[in-house]
């Protein structure tokens, strides 16, 4: 399904405003690099600088507005950094310490469908607790009333962390099943392009924490399901379109560096 003419304005509006953003209220480090300076020049200096500051918020700055945007004819309703809930009971947590242990020592592999099962039974269960998690930063409900929370990764997350983001999958769904014990809920990592193209993405470093059917979806397959068949090459051309429409700006703004 292609995106229409108006999603196409909307991330090309998004794209325009947050890069001009970004120029107006960008400062380079003032650290020093004499020698890097000296190798490359100012400008190319200031533009390694600007890549890594905006490397740090594309997520939430570009990534999360073109993900509603791309949903808004695909979903009932789409939200950006919003709450999964506040309430878990003693027993889920406990039922997700051991889901946890077990996936860390090998003794089970990942089983979605499974462990949301097993934390439905307990979700009620016990003294409830008020907890203050990770938000979620897409969130979406489909017109069949399915929830999907996604959590948005960069593209080389670390190895380390994956168990903290099973942790958090898992604690959205128990604080979702808290309030609705009857809730359809999926929650996933996106990682939102190949880092590795054109060969495959690297996923046996997750496979023995997440379930990758179930909890991961990388590229296409995360930019395909919000919007459709063909949407992420089509939003890679409207980056394409934009970054070729504000080239000029973009390089009146770093031969400034070069005075």
């Amino acid at each position: 399904m292609a995106l229409t003419n108006q999603q196409i304005a909307q991330v090309e509006t998004v794209l325009k405003q947050r890069l001009r953003n970004k120029f107006q209220n960008y400062n380079p480090e003032p650290a020093s690099m004499p020698f890097h300076t000296r190798l490359l020049g100012k400008d190319r200096m200031a533009l390694f600088s600007f890549i890594h500051s905006l490397n740090t918020n594309f997520g939430t700055s570009i990534f999360e507005p073109v993900a509603l945007t791309l949903a808004s004819t695909t979903f009932k309703e789409s939200k950006t950094q919003t709450v999964a809930g506040t309430q878990i009971s003693e027993s889920a947590q406990r039922v997700i310490q051991n889901i946890i242990d077990d996936l860390t020592t090998a003794n089970s592999k990942p089983n979605k469908n499974a462990e949301i099962e097993e934390i439905r039974k307990v979700a009620r269960s016990g003294k409830m607790k008020t907890v203050k998690l990770t938000k979620v930063d897409v969130w979406l409900e489909g017109y069949d009333h399915q929830l999907y929370f996604f959590d948005i990764k960069t593209a080389k997350p670390n190895k380390g962390g994956f168990k903290e983001f099973k942790r958090t999958l898992l604690e959205w769904v128990a604080c979702v099943l808290a309030e609705n014990p009857n809730a359809k809920i999926n929650t996933l990592i996106a990682i939102p392009y190949n880092p590795y193209e054109p060969k495959p993405y690297s996923r046996w470093t997750m496979a023995g924490m997440l379930d990758l059917e179930a909890e991961l979806k990388v590229a296409s397959e995360f930019w395909d399901f919000l919007g459709g068949q063909g949407t992420y090459l089509q939003l890679l051309e409207i980056f394409e379109h934009v970054g070729i429409e504000l080239r000029p700006e973009i390089d009146r703004y770093f031969s400034l560096y070069n005075k």
